[in-house]
This record gives structure tokens, sequence and C-alpha cells, in this order.
């Protein structure tokens, strides 16, 4: 998956989990790339899909912020539920499954074909 994608599933996924909220401003272009060593292409890039995509908006001179969908606030994430994805997690990584096989078998869970040959 292109890098610029990567980065734009992180922000909404970070959205949607509500662990950065509408209003909330984003790092600059030149921060992300100080910190997670990408091209400043790759992150415009995201940053101007996410912004027509309606998740994001640029402030001229002021910066890009989490545009308010007027969707509710996600909520909260039972911590049993979050413990029980941690273990889930740990046993997949010790049965040797990477993230993306863990994606893919997620996603599998999600549509109903987990298990199906």
């Amino acid at each position: 998956m292109p890098a610029y994608r990567q980065l734009m599933h992180q922000v909404r996924d970070a959205v949607r989990l509500g662990w950065i909220k509408p209003g909330d401003r984003l790092p600059t272009v030149r921060e992300v790339v100080a910190t997670c060593a990408v091209n400043q292409n790759t992150v415009l890039k995201a940053y101007r899909e996410l912004e027509l995509a309606g998740v994001l908006e640029v402030r001229q001179g002021s910066g890009t912020y989490v545009r308010d969908s007027g969707a509710p606030a996600p909520a909260q994430l039972p911590p049993e539920l979050r413990e029980r994805l941690e273990d889930w997690v740990r046993t997949a990584r010790e049965a040797g499954l990477n993230d993306e096989d863990m994606r893919a078998l997620l996603g599998a869970a999600l549509s109903g074909r987990a298990g199906q040959e």
C-alpha cells in the first residue's frame, strides 16, 4: 500500500477511534516528515486527499484541522473488549502472523469469510 494511503488510514482511524477530534490541529507536513521519515509530497498528497474527502480542513496560515463531520463522537471502547483484542493480537503474533496477516484475517471475519476456503 502506498505510504500516502497508509497515512490516510492512520488519520481516519485516529478520528474514528476518537484519538483526534473535530477541531484538533494535525502536525505540520514538516513535523510528519521529520518523525515518520516520509517524503514531503507523500504527506501533502495524504492531507490533500483527506481534505477532498471532507475529513480535514486546511486553514491558510493556520494549519490543517480535523473537520467536524456532524457525526456523533465514537463510543468509548469498553476496557474488556480492548483487553480481549490485545490478547488476540498477542496470540496471533506468537503464532507467527504479521500485521498484514492480521488485517487480512480481520477483514475476512468482518465480511463473514473467515474460515472459508
